[in-house]
């Protein structure tokens, strides 16, 4: 008997995946770097918070929607821009498809392998991801291409560094696809021939170019020919955050921060919005949890800005935790890339839909009839688990111990 398609759980998302990919291409969805404490914490400190439910004077109907820098979304949670989606041969289309049919905001990052106007078409509300990468003419070209094709917010990502080594090995990565590189992928790739069907029937090989970085008149780089690109590029100063910020000219996300004097420089350069974000644990590893920091940047900047939150989101119960302790929204990555791996658009709306179902549930048991009544009072915090990174005076917070 076929097994059902749905699932229940991200876990149950995730095990799927893992059937279902090359072992290569599945290990470069789980792993962080180095020891991976911050990938697990980011998980592990989600489990720590407790809810305190009412159990009388619930609402029969429940607002579950709010806005992202002004676009309105049926849920808080926003699609986390990630890399060439070679899970599927659909990648970052078949997630915008998802994300549109569930009315959702999509981050769509400058190395997916799709182009901008292709993703945008199937999901207006989008936002552009970019990176601190090239000179500032490309950088300019990069946002004026997102712009012309639709997109309503720029995402600037400056929380990945150059850590990236992992204990139990980094996944190989191609720099293309030809007969040669095949051959030697044969024995990661025959054992998961469904991967392999998939593709086939899409008549298109796993395609490891970036075209969003294309310059015009060029050819779309590889992927390791775009990292050569931002590792060789000086890193940004908050003068340059600024530029971009100006450069852009609209909704602006600064993703990547984890102090609360960052976020307060952020605030001083004109951001719109902040994330919360060790990069899902593959920056500097033993980071704490971001769910961890997520109340001391809130209490210093989330009057002037919105705070968002990334790392660790498996589960509505954990929406409504990040938004009682002070986001606006989450961002989600690994849950939503195992449910394209386990069955494609119909998997990432699952994710969804589970993400969905257990905020819902949280915000009924709660006594509530909107997320955004969601408060601390709501939740059964351990002693001592918000940490104040780079200095502030948040009540209940402690500083991070010095390793």
């Amino acid at each position: 008997m076929p097994r059902n398609p749905w699932f229940e759980t991200v876990a149950e998302a995730r095990r799927r995946a893992k059937r279902k990919l090359p072992g290569s291409v599945y290990g470069a969805l789980v792993a962080g770097s180095e020891r991976g404490r911050t990938i697990d914490d980011n998980t592990a400190a989600f489990a720590e918070l407790g809810f305190a439910p009412r159990v009388v004077g619930h609402h029969a109907q429940r607002d579950l929607s709010t806005t992202v820098l002004g676009v309105p979304t049926a849920l808080p949670v926003v699609i986390s821009p990630t890399g060439v989606q070679a899970v599927d041969p659909d990648g970052e289309v078949a997630v915008a498809r998802a994300a549109a049919s569930r009315g959702v905001v999509m981050g769509l990052s400058s190395f997916a392998s799709r182009p901008v106007e292709e993703v945008a078409e199937a999901q207006p509300d989008l936002f552009f991801q970019l990176y601190w990468s090239g000179t500032r003419e490309a950088m300019v070209q990069r946002m004026d291409r997102a712009r012309a094709a639709g997109a309503k917010a720029l995402i600037v990502t400056l929380d990945w560094s150059f850590s990236h080594g992992r204990d139990w090995g980094s996944p190989a990565i191609p720099e293309k696809l030809d007969l040669r590189t095949m051959l030697r992928f044969a024995p990661d790739v025959l054992p998961r021939p469904g991967w392999l069907w998939r593709y086939a029937r899409s008549g298109r090989l796993p395609d490891l170019t970036v075209p969003n970085l294309r310059a015009p008149g060029g050819e779309a780089p590889t992927f390791f020919g775009a990292y050569g690109e931002w590792m060789q590029t000086p890193p940004p100063t908050w003068d340059d955050v600024k530029w971009l910020r100006e450069e852009w000219g609209g909704p602006f996300l600064l993703k990547g921060v984890t102090r609360v004097d960052d976020a307060r420089r952020a605030v001083d350069a004109g951001v719109s919005a902040l994330s919360v974000s060790n990069h899902g644990g593959n920056n500097l590893d033993t980071t704490p949890a971001t769910i961890r920091l997520l109340p001391s940047v809130a209490e210093a900047v989330g009057d002037q800005i919105e705070v968002l939150l990334d790392g660790g989101v498996r589960r509505g119960g954990d929406v409504a935790k990040a938004l009682a302790l002070g986001a606006r929204a989450v961002l989600i990555g690994r849950a939503y890339l195992w449910g394209l791996a386990a069955n494609g658009q119909t998997g990432v709306e699952n994710v969804l839909d589970i993400l969905r179902g257990g905020l819902d549930s949280a915000v009924l048991g709660l006594g509530h009839s909107s997320v955004h009544e969601l408060t601390p009072e709501d939740l059964v915090i351990p002693p001592g688990f918000p940490l104040t990174l780079g200095g502030g005076d948040v009540p209940g917070a402690r500083p991070a111990p010095v390793a």
